[in-house]
């Protein structure tokens, strides 16, 4: 048996750093989310401007320090097949110069990350404006059928054959013992064996203290032995549980095979269907169609929204400056999110003559108000012929 005794607490000083850093940083209060955009899109401050060289494609990236491992990172990686690694160049600009398009660096696709107002500020030639990342939630109506009918009919099967297989069991545990055990020995080697160096994730104290204290702890058991679970944050006042911890025992492949880590999104929605959860999020992702996770959450039944935290008044300038194969190539390959004139989210999928889209990276989802198919010929036409972004010698 694990011990049920609490570790002792943190100093009160300590607990309430913790607590701010947390909410500065994940709240869905709409004064605290909005302070914290403002404040970090404030004019006079210097922020990265990165250029990444990568698979004859160059993307620059400045603004938002985030935009950098959630928007240039993914750029990268559908940018170097052969994983040699991306060149990058890096620099510094003042906040100010974000609106400035001829002072940021120069490549095939520059790309800015600011407020949502700057963003639609900026010039409307060749480029979008995108969300910086989307939130998948499902909002529940009381009747738990009806969440398990929204989510795909091929997950539904497989999970239901997944289930003959294997005696999984699925409930809460508040010991601190166990959070202790899943942090070390299921959360973090999940995330590296997901995101190896890219990985991101909470402190222990802070996800004990902001997260296992007042949240929900789940554990997910096959013939006893505990093999995954998950820490969600709980939003008593709009009955609100927001995913943020998840792992299986040792990041090991073989609970991905068995359907495992997927059963952990199955059960945690039966789960709140019928314990009077009102909303279910699962965060979110870059808002690019051929990003895995996005194609992976969407599947549940979700809605694509915008984040309630911060990242809900923050965009990205989205600008293509030069027109080659490559380019081309790239824009077909990777199908966005992007705001439409009257706010809404659409799909952008770019074609031409020879290049389909691609659209079996589905954007099916309630939240995407439509699709629009995009002709790069006259995407691209006021940059026809520019050619920035090609290595130099």
């Amino acid at each position: 048996m694990l011990p049920a005794v609490p570790p002792p607490r943190s100093p009160l000083h300590q607990r309430l750093r913790m607590h701010a850093g947390y909410h500065w940083r994940n709240s869905g209060n709409h004064v605290l989310a909005t302070a914290r955009a403002a404040w970090d899109t404030r004019g006079g401050v210097g922020v990265p401007a990165v250029r990444s060289e990568a698979g004859g494609l160059s993307v620059s990236y400045a603004g938002l320090a985030e935009g950098l491992a959630y928007t240039l990172e993914f750029t990268e990686l559908r940018r170097d097949a052969d994983r040699l690694g991306a060149a990058r160049r890096t620099g510094r600009l003042t906040g100010a110069a974000l609106r400035a398009p001829d002072r940021l660096p120069d490549a095939d696709i520059v790309i800015v990350g600011t407020s949502a107002a700057r963003a639609r500020e900026l010039p409307r030639a060749a480029s979008l404006v995108v969300p910086m990342r989307v939130h998948f939630v499902i909002d529940f109506d009381g009747d738990p059928e009806s969440a398990q009918q929204r989510i795909s009919k091929r997950e539904r099967q497989q999970f239901r054959r997944d289930l003959r297989g294997h005696a999984w069991s699925w409930g809460l545990d508040r010991d601190p013992a166990w959070f202790d055990r899943f942090y070390d020995d299921y959360y973090r080697p999940t995330m590296f064996q997901r995101h190896g160096a890219r990985e991101r994730t909470e402190t222990r104290d802070v996800s004990y203290e902001c997260l296992f204290r007042d949240g929900r702890m789940f554990v997910l058991s096959e013939d006893g032995e505990r093999i995954g679970g998950a820490l969600c944050h709980w939003d008593r006042a709009s009955r609100t549980m927001t995913l943020r911890l998840l792992g299986v025992a040792g990041g090991s492949q073989q609970h991905y095979d068995s359907g495992a880590f997927k059963a952990i999104y199955h059960l945690l929605i039966d789960w709140c269907a019928r314990h009077g959860v009102r909303r279910l999020d699962f965060q979110g992702t870059e808002p690019f169609l051929s990003k895995g996770t996005y194609q992976w959450k969407r599947r549940f039944g979700t809605s694509v929204v915008l984040p309630p935290n911060h990242f809900g008044h923050k965009r990205l300038w989205f600008q293509v400056r030069s027109d080659t194969p490559e380019v081309r190539d790239y824009l077909v390959a990777n199908p966005l999110l992007a705001e439409a004139p009257d706010g809404s989210l659409e799909a952008v999928y770019f074609h031409d003559a020879q290049r389909a889209p691609q659209l079996d990276y589905s954007a099916k989802s309630p939240g995407v108000a439509g699709v629009r198919e995009v002709d790069l010929d006259r995407f691209l036409a006021p940059v026809a012929g520019r050619n920035t972004g090609r290595a130099r010698s």
